[in-house]
């Protein structure tokens, strides 16, 4: 990973592998008692962009939860109604009353930013108006990558491939859930609290809370 690294290096992973603008680029601060994660907003989903912008200098996300944290896989929030939610309550189905329409193209390496949504009569693939996740993911085997690529009828190239297999990813996820950004400072913050003991519900037994602005 380190020479994975050392390649990319000042680079954002979304500038090689997604085509994203070079120039004026739009940046939010996930703060949390664990440490800030610095994201990039991608130009080409323009839809989920400004609608996280609206929300995040709205205020929207301070002082909810990462709800729904499972290790090896992602971390998820943005549910309105897990703010000051008491214990052993029931939440992911909370929003802001609307859904935007898909976007989906980028791969779920890890420290992507996705849109949640629902599964079921959900075939347009909408996504949530305000909760997301973000992959952790774990390294992808060539054996696994080609396997999606002849299930999904897609196909991977070789940079996104090697990404894979370092860094890792849930290429399972890819094209059915929006990934509207990705995490380019504070991947370590993503290990560190999908590490925290959870319930049988995948909630965090301690809050973790987040605050979000715009960079």
């Amino acid at each position: 990973m380190k020479n994975l690294y050392g390649l990319f290096m000042g680079l954002s992973l979304c500038f090689l592998f997604a085509n994203c603008a070079g120039d004026g680029n739009s940046y939010a601060i996930i703060e949390t008692e664990y440490g800030n994660m610095k994201v990039l907003l991608y130009d080409e989903t323009p839809k989920h962009k400004e609608n996280f912008i609206k929300l995040a200098n709205e205020g929207f996300y301070d002082d909810l939860l990462f709800h729904r944290v499972i290790d090896g896989f992602m971390l998820q929030g943005g549910d309105p109604e897990s703010r000051n939610a008491a214990p052993g309550t029931m939440l992911g189905a909370g929003g802001p009353g609307y859904l935007i329409d898909a976007e989906i193209g980028s791969p779920h390496f890890k420290g992507s930013l996705a849109a949640a949504r629902t599964g079921a009569g959900n075939p347009e693939k909408k996504s949530s108006g305000s909760q997301f996740y973000i992959v952790e993911g774990a390294p992808v085997s060539e054996a696994q990558i080609t396997a999606l690529e002849n299930f999904k009828k897609i196909k991977y190239s070789d940079a996104q491939r090697a990404l894979y297999a370092e860094l890792g990813g849930r290429p399972d996820l890819d094209q059915e859930y929006t990934v509207f950004g990705e995490v380019v400072e504070g991947l370590d913050i993503i290990d560190k609290i999908s590490a925290v003991p959870v319930d049988k519900a995948d909630r965090p037994i301690k809050d973790v809370k987040m605050k979000i602005r715009m960079q």
